[in-house]
């Protein structure tokens, strides 16, 4: 299985989801996050992960004359690069885009059942903007979100953070009016606009 069959999985989504943070857990205990799956599909996706060396096994103990594996992810292979985005058929973009909305659905939905759920409290945004962009505010856009989220993504789990699921989707809606005359693809243009 290569890297963009491995990881464009909705459960292994978020059994990837669920490792992060420099965690190490057992199947079992990865079970008990995601309820909502049953333990035998946990189990075969694991093993998956673990074959295709999206996890790797950190600590292997004896219990109750079975062997128990405590797993952790492997943030280097836990991603698609950029030569296999490339390679991509636009269905292939389709499937991946499809098994990432059922995985954010189905995280979602878990925590909406969970009995202490307050979006509210929890500061929980799903909120959409449609922004016009040239080219070089795009890239700053990009940077600017890949500089505010990256230091914190080697967060480890601790008794005063709670763990929180951001989806950044980009993608063109609607392309370049014609005719406009301006010229707006500089980063940081000034130019003012309806109801500035």
């Amino acid at each position: 299985m290569d890297a963009f069959e491995l990881l464009a999985h909705p459960v292994r989504l978020r059994v990837i989801h669920a490792m992060s943070g420099g965690r190490e857990l057992t199947t079992a205990e990865l079970c008990d996050r995601i309820r909502d799956v049953s333990k035998a599909t946990v189990y075969r996706h694991v093993d998956l992960l673990a074959a295709g060396g999206v996890l790797e096994v950190a600590l292997e103990r004896r219990v109750r004359g079975a062997v128990e594996r405590r797993y952790r992810l492997r943030r280097d292979r836990a991603g698609i690069d950029t030569d296999t985005a490339g390679s991509l058929s636009l269905d292939d973009h389709r499937s991946a885009f499809a098994h990432a909305l059922a995985a954010l659905a189905a995280e979602f939905t878990a925590y909406l059942g969970r009995d202490a759920a307050d979006p509210v409290a929890d500061q929980v945004g799903y909120r959409q903007h449609a922004v016009w962009l040239g080219p070089g505010e795009l890239l700053g856009m990009i940077d600017g979100m890949r500089e505010a989220i990256a230091p914190h993504l080697a967060n480890e789990p601790s008794p005063g953070r709670t763990q929180y699921l951001i989806s950044p989707i980009l993608f063109p809606v609607e392309a370049p009016p014609t005719g406009t005359g301006a010229d707006d693809t500089a980063a940081g243009d000034p130019s003012p606009g309806p109801g500035s």
